[in-house]
Protein backbone atom coordinates (compact mmCIF):
# COMPACT_ATOMS: atom_id res chain seq x y z
CA UNK A 1 0.00 0.00 0.00
CA UNK A 2 1.52 3.53 -0.82
CA UNK A 3 1.90 5.77 2.22
CA UNK A 4 2.79 9.48 2.89
CA UNK A 5 6.37 8.22 4.18
CA UNK A 6 6.86 6.33 0.81
CA UNK A 7 6.61 9.50 -1.11
CA UNK A 8 8.69 11.74 0.56
CA UNK A 9 10.89 8.94 0.44
CA UNK A 10 10.77 8.94 -3.00
CA UNK A 11 10.34 12.92 -3.56
CA UNK A 12 14.21 12.68 -1.80
CA UNK A 13 15.25 12.58 -5.45
CA UNK A 14 13.89 15.80 -6.09
CA UNK A 15 16.45 18.33 -6.18
CA UNK A 16 17.02 21.89 -5.51
CA UNK A 17 17.98 23.02 -8.90
CA UNK A 18 20.34 25.56 -7.33
CA UNK A 19 21.80 23.23 -4.81
CA UNK A 20 21.36 19.63 -6.07
CA UNK A 21 23.21 18.38 -3.36
CA UNK A 22 19.94 19.24 -1.32
CA UNK A 23 16.75 17.86 -1.80
CA UNK A 24 13.28 19.81 -1.86
CA UNK A 25 12.34 17.70 0.93
CA UNK A 26 15.26 18.68 3.24
CA UNK A 27 15.24 22.21 2.01
CA UNK A 28 11.74 22.08 3.71
CA UNK A 29 10.03 23.14 0.31
CA UNK A 30 7.62 20.02 0.41
CA UNK A 31 5.52 20.71 3.00
CA UNK A 32 2.90 17.96 2.81
CA UNK A 33 2.20 14.93 1.06
CA UNK A 34 -1.12 13.18 1.28
CA UNK A 35 -2.76 9.71 -0.56
CA UNK A 36 -6.17 9.04 -0.79
CA UNK A 37 -7.17 6.31 -3.44
CA UNK A 38 -5.36 7.10 -6.89
CA UNK A 39 -4.23 10.55 -6.22
CA UNK A 40 -1.34 11.58 -5.11
CA UNK A 41 -1.19 15.53 -3.29
CA UNK A 42 2.42 17.41 -2.93
CA UNK A 43 1.76 20.70 -1.15
CA UNK A 44 4.90 22.77 -2.08
CA UNK A 45 6.12 26.31 -0.09
CA UNK A 46 9.02 28.03 -1.98
CA UNK A 47 11.42 30.14 -0.31
CA UNK A 48 10.09 33.07 -1.23
CA UNK A 49 7.25 34.51 -3.28
CA UNK A 50 8.45 34.58 -7.09
CA UNK A 51 10.88 32.29 -7.06
CA UNK A 52 11.79 31.63 -10.73
CA UNK A 53 12.60 27.91 -10.42
CA UNK A 54 9.04 27.15 -9.02
CA UNK A 55 7.46 25.86 -11.89
CA UNK A 56 10.81 23.52 -12.91
CA UNK A 57 10.62 21.93 -9.19
CA UNK A 58 6.66 21.37 -9.44
CA UNK A 59 7.74 19.57 -12.68
CA UNK A 60 10.39 17.22 -11.53
CA UNK A 61 8.19 16.49 -8.43
CA UNK A 62 5.59 14.93 -11.07
CA UNK A 63 8.25 13.37 -13.29
CA UNK A 64 9.65 11.08 -10.27
CA UNK A 65 6.23 10.18 -9.30
CA UNK A 66 5.07 9.47 -12.54
CA UNK A 67 8.25 7.25 -13.05
CA UNK A 68 7.61 4.96 -9.38
CA UNK A 69 4.09 4.57 -10.99
CA UNK A 70 1.59 7.00 -9.70
CA UNK A 71 -0.38 8.26 -12.56
CA UNK A 72 -2.30 10.67 -10.89
CA UNK A 73 -0.24 13.48 -9.14
CA UNK A 74 -1.21 16.98 -8.28
CA UNK A 75 1.28 19.66 -6.93
CA UNK A 76 0.19 22.65 -5.38
CA UNK A 77 2.34 25.34 -4.25
CA UNK A 78 0.69 26.68 -0.91
CA UNK A 79 1.56 29.92 0.98
CA UNK A 80 -0.71 28.87 3.93
CA UNK A 81 2.43 28.88 6.20
CA UNK A 82 5.37 31.22 4.89
CA UNK A 83 8.49 29.04 4.65
CA UNK A 84 11.27 29.74 7.36
CA UNK A 85 14.66 28.94 7.40
CA UNK A 86 13.54 26.30 10.49
CA UNK A 87 12.38 23.97 8.26
CA UNK A 88 15.34 23.08 6.69
CA UNK A 89 16.60 19.27 8.22
CA UNK A 90 19.57 18.71 9.64
CA UNK A 91 20.33 16.44 6.67
CA UNK A 92 19.95 19.36 4.27
CA UNK A 93 21.76 21.52 7.09
CA UNK A 94 25.23 19.26 6.29
CA UNK A 95 24.84 18.92 2.66
CA UNK A 96 24.45 22.96 2.72
CA UNK A 97 27.76 22.99 4.73
CA UNK A 98 29.42 20.17 2.86
CA UNK A 99 28.51 22.01 -0.40
CA UNK A 100 29.96 25.47 1.29
CA UNK A 101 27.41 26.96 2.38
CA UNK A 102 26.88 28.01 5.94
CA UNK A 103 23.55 26.96 7.27
CA UNK A 104 21.03 29.56 8.55
CA UNK A 105 21.04 29.93 12.17
CA UNK A 106 17.44 28.83 14.11
CA UNK A 107 15.00 31.79 13.27
CA UNK A 108 13.85 30.90 17.06
CA UNK A 109 17.14 32.48 18.57
CA UNK A 110 17.25 35.18 15.60
CA UNK A 111 16.24 37.82 17.43
CA UNK A 112 19.13 41.00 16.24
CA UNK A 113 20.25 41.64 13.21
CA UNK A 114 23.45 41.54 14.55
CA UNK A 115 23.31 37.98 13.70
CA UNK A 116 23.26 38.71 10.38
CA UNK A 117 26.89 40.80 10.89
CA UNK A 118 28.72 37.12 11.45
CA UNK A 119 28.18 33.54 10.36
CA UNK A 120 30.30 30.39 10.89
CA UNK A 121 32.78 29.53 7.94
CA UNK A 122 31.40 26.26 6.77
CA UNK A 123 35.08 25.22 5.35
CA UNK A 124 37.32 25.95 8.56
CA UNK A 125 34.55 26.51 10.97
CA UNK A 126 35.89 29.93 11.57
CA UNK A 127 33.71 32.45 13.56
CA UNK A 128 35.85 35.17 12.51
CA UNK A 129 34.08 36.22 9.51
CA UNK A 130 32.20 39.52 7.91
CA UNK A 131 29.42 39.84 5.82
CA UNK A 132 30.63 41.09 2.64
CA UNK A 133 27.07 42.01 0.95
CA UNK A 134 23.41 41.22 2.48
CA UNK A 135 22.44 40.59 -1.44
CA UNK A 136 24.12 36.91 -2.80
CA UNK A 137 22.80 35.58 -6.25
CA UNK A 138 19.30 34.50 -4.65
CA UNK A 139 17.01 36.56 -2.33
CA UNK A 140 17.28 33.98 0.59
CA UNK A 141 21.58 33.84 0.64
CA UNK A 142 24.16 36.36 1.53
CA UNK A 143 28.28 36.54 0.84
CA UNK A 144 30.32 36.36 4.07
CA UNK A 145 34.23 35.91 3.89
CA UNK A 146 36.10 34.64 6.61
CA UNK A 147 39.06 36.50 8.13
CA UNK A 148 41.00 32.82 9.30
CA UNK A 149 41.13 30.74 5.80
CA UNK A 150 41.00 33.73 3.61
CA UNK A 151 37.45 31.90 2.08
CA UNK A 152 34.46 34.20 0.57
CA UNK A 153 31.08 31.99 1.80
CA UNK A 154 27.82 32.17 1.23
CA UNK A 155 24.80 31.99 3.68
CA UNK A 156 21.07 31.25 3.67
CA UNK A 157 19.21 33.41 5.41
CA UNK A 158 17.01 33.08 8.56
CA UNK A 159 13.85 33.59 7.93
Amino acid sequence: MLTRDTIFEWLQEVKDPEIPVLSLVDLGVITEVNVANDLVHVEMTPTFVGCPALDYMKAEVETVLKEKGIRNVKVEVNYKKAWSSDLISEKGRAALKMYGFAPPPSALVFADLGILEQAICPRCDGENTEMKTPFGPTLCRSIYYCLDCKEAFEQFKAI
